[in-house]
């Protein structure tokens, strides 16, 4: 009677097997032993620099839209505009904690005796 009202799933059959498994059950070889870095991969100055440029056309955008909403353009509608502002002050403050854990984690470095 109660057996017909739960589901029964074949949950190891719905496992989905990555590429980080260590290969025994598919046959496939394990990437974490064969892992190379490719050689164009960005350094950590490219990175920062995208990060920074991507901060700052997120501060740009709710100025530009309002600019928009101002002269009229059909486009751009003041809920635009509030999604903008939204955004940009979440996007400073991730930046704000990003730069206080760095200076964090700088404070660490330096404490440490050689």
């Amino acid at each position: 009677m109660y057996n017909s009202f739960y589901p029964h799933y074949d949950l190891a059959g719905r496992i989905q097997h990555t590429k980080l498994d260590t290969g025994l059950s598919t046959g496939m070889p394990p990437a974490r032993m064969s892992r190379v870095e490719a050689a164009g991969t960005p350094d950590f100055k490219q990175v920062m620099s995208g990060l920074v440029e991507n901060f700052n056309a997120e501060l740009n955008e709710p100025d530009n839209l309002l600019k928009d909403a101002m002269s009229g353009n059909g486009n751009v509608d003041i809920h635009d505009v509030m999604t903008a502002m939204a955004k940009s002050e979440i996007s400073v403050n991730v930046a704000t904690q990003m730069v206080g854990k760095v200076i964090q984690a700088y404070d660490r470095i330096m404490q440490i005796q050689v």
